[in-house]
């Protein structure tokens, strides 16, 4: 763990702006610098950051942080990570504080296997200059067409012919034993010596998310079939490289595959390397395994939408249909397209220039379940009996979609394909959910580690559980959600924009305080404390009480401010930066039309904004009463909840005339 003292100097030291010039050309305009966002394409800048509050904030794609959460969002590190790279960029030492042996020694031997990875990897590299891997190695990856500039980009390299070229060169470097083995990179003859892993073979290094040399894949060029002789030697695996988890192309790919908001999923070395040179950059393999949930989770971290690009033989259609339903499970949208009989990713994009490989995928693409049930449509054939247990199968696949609003649509779309009531495919898909939940109660379409006490998902897809799997209280609370966001979001604009403003109302307005005039947070929370409301959106609750918290510390308002942007709750972080923005414009009016002072227009709209809020409180209670009535209830029930209806419909009135909405 770092000290928070630590984390204070590297929060303190770095300048958003320094941190983000690293990846972008800012440019000045006013009190703010410029530029086209990294996080999406576009042409006109609309990327600001804000030296004096420390923040950036693209007014184009919502993207809003500080300099800890720009490389959180760009490098997709966690927390902790970002601050090491932070205090690495400005020279501020890390000592982590309260490790016991055992995790100094944990870390002391995964950073030597780290080590001993990264010696090999710049071994192999620099074999390739080298006479023999100019002649062999160098020359078949330029067959392949490669480019001079992909190979030295993708560190490719060489092993030697020798058995013992790299042990040797290891030993003198003074590796030890333990981990040349413990990492794959040697083994041992019966004698107990070692020798190389990797010889007379092209070397294709594999980085981790972060970029480090993990793990190495080897191919033999030796074009005689042999028994004794594998096409591929991957590393083994070990404490620093896991194949499950792990991605080749993923360091080079993961910021396009954010930007473009797709990756497109492929088989070999070679597809992804030469979709890489063509321009296609968001592209990844599972090349060694095949493809796993901790695979589809890594490329969750940045984006939902996946293209398969299998070869299209009988092996690629089916590792094809394998992943959509895997993919579909994380609650992601595959997507499939096939290349022209006779091409993979590598052969197509070595004949074809972007524009067409682009418009190729564009024109080819099909959704994952409609691919699947084309290709098992057309194995059926008129066998009625097969029909009907590809009409359950496709059935079940839609079953494991956690997203409701998705879950339906591919209920009637695959209802209108085979001409049936889509009540009946819906009937399945609910027997599936049911059973899915029987048989695996920490799981239903998701990883039981994600999931709550209740055995549903903690996550966002929390939310997207169809109405009729949910009690009637949590169906109430999301409606409450939907109708009272809006006005919660405006209170907590104006508490992060103008807290610690103070409310100086007249003498004869109901809000004024004889003893003093209250700040517009104060005012704010006394309005909810008083009838123990809770925000109904858990973003913007954490939001409010991560800044209550620091309020009553007696933190400034930029202070309070900077620290949420700062800290490690990044949910938090994001709404602090995109409330406090600068271009943030209440739902109900805007302060450069009030043509008045911060301080008069604060005594109108803060106030108003309250009575918003209680309107939409009612407006949801309502709609609770509606939905209340619509069932099956008794006469009393409804002679009581009319009576409710009633008293609801009286406030709402009253606040209306309040509001100037209603004439009294």
């Amino acid at each position: 763990m770092i000290p928070k003292e630590t984390v204070d100097l590297i929060l303190d030291t770095a300048r958003v702006e320094e941190v983000v010039g690293d990846y972008v050309t800012l440019k000045r305009r006013g009190a703010s610098l410029w530029a086209c966002c990294p996080f999406h394409n576009e042409k006109t800048p609309s990327f600001a950051v804000t030296p004096s509050k420390g923040i950036y904030k693209c007014f184009g794609c919502g993207k809003s942080g500080s300099a800890v959460g720009f490389v959180m969002d760009y490098e997709h590190m966690t927390y902790p990570e970002a601050l090491r790279y932070l205090a690495k960029k400005y020279n501020i030492e890390v000592k982590e504080e309260e490790e016991t042996a055992e995790q100094i020694a944990a870390r002391q031997r995964s950073e030597s296997l780290m080590a001993a990875s990264e010696f090999a990897f710049n071994f192999f590299k620099e074999q390739l200059t080298q006479p023999e891997g100019k002649a062999i190695g160098y020359q078949y990856f330029r067959s392949r067409g490669l480019l001079p500039e992909t190979i030295e980009k993708y560190g490719l390299g060489w092993a030697p012919k020798s058995k013992e070229a790299f042990t040797q060169a290891a030993k003198n470097a003074g590796y030890k034993d333990e981990y040349l083995l413990e990492t794959g990179l040697c083994s041992q003859w019966e004698d107990g010596s070692l020798h190389d892993r990797f010889y007379d073979r092209v070397i294709f290094p594999i980085h981790s998310v972060s970029g480090r040399v993990i793990a190495f894949g080897g191919r033999t060029l030796l074009k005689e079939k042999s028994d004794k002789i594998a096409k591929y030697v991957n590393s083994k695996e070990s404490e620093i490289y896991v194949k499950s988890r792990s991605l080749y192309g993923i360091w080079f790919a993961k910021n396009e595959m954010a930007k473009q908001d797709r990756c497109y999923l492929m088989e070999g070395y070679l597809d992804v390397l030469s979709m890489h040179q063509a321009g296609i950059l968001n592209c990844v393999a599972s090349s060694g395994t095949s493809l796993t949930e901790e695979q589809i989770r890594i490329i969750k971290k940045f984006t939902e939408n996946v293209t398969i690009m299998y070869d299209g033989d009988a092996a690629g259609l089916h590792a094809a249909i394998r992943a959509i339903g895997m993919i579909l499970k994380e609650g992601m949208n595959p997507r499939v397209v096939f290349l022209p009989d006779g091409d993979d990713p590598d052969s197509f994009s070595q004949k074809h220039t972007l524009e067409e490989i682009q418009d190729y995928i564009k024109d080819n693409e099909q959704d994952g379940i409609a691919f699947k049930t084309n290709l098992l449509l057309e194995e059926a054939g008129d066998d009625p009996l097969k029909k009907a247990n590809l009409i359950n199968e496709i059935a079940d696949t839609v079953a494991d979609i956690p997203d409701a609003i998705k879950r339906q649509v591919y209920v009637d779309t695959v209802a209108r394909q085979f001409g049936i009531e889509s009540d009946i495919i819906q009937d399945r898909v609910r027997k599936t959910r049911e059973k899915n939940r029987r048989e695996m109660p920490g799981r239903a379409g998701h990883d039981e580690r994600s999931a709550g006490p209740d055995g549903r998902s903690a996550g966002p897809d929390q939310n997207v559980m169809a109405d009729t799997d949910r009690p009637s209280t949590e169906r109430r609370i999301l409606e409450e959600d939907r109708i009272l966001a809006p006005a919660e979001r405006e209170l907590l604009g104006f508490i992060l924009r103008y807290g610690r403003n103070p409310l100086q109302f007249e003498t004869d307005s109901e809000f004024y305080d004889p003893e003093g005039s209250q700040t517009v947070a104060d005012f704010i929370d006394s309005a909810l404390s008083s009838d123990d409301i809770h925000f109904g959106n858990k973003a913007y609750e954490a939001t409010y009480n991560a800044y209550f918290a620091l309020y009553d510390q007696g933190l400034e308002q930029d202070d309070i401010v900077l620290a949420l942007l700062n800290g490690e709750d990044r949910v938090v972080a994001g709404v602090a930066a995109e409330l406090s923005s600068e271009k943030y414009e209440l739902t109900v009016h805007n302060f450069t039309d009030a043509l008045t002072t911060t301080d008069s227009w604060l005594v109108t709209y803060v106030p108003r904004a309250i009575l918003v809020y209680h309107d939409k409180r009612i407006e949801a209670q309502q709609a609770d009463i509606a939905r209340k009535l619509k069932a099956d209830v008794s006469i009393e029930e409804a002679k009581e909840l009319m009576t409710r209806l009633t008293r609801l419909n009286e406030f709402k009135k009253k606040l209306n005339i309040k509001l100037g909405r209603l004439k009294k």
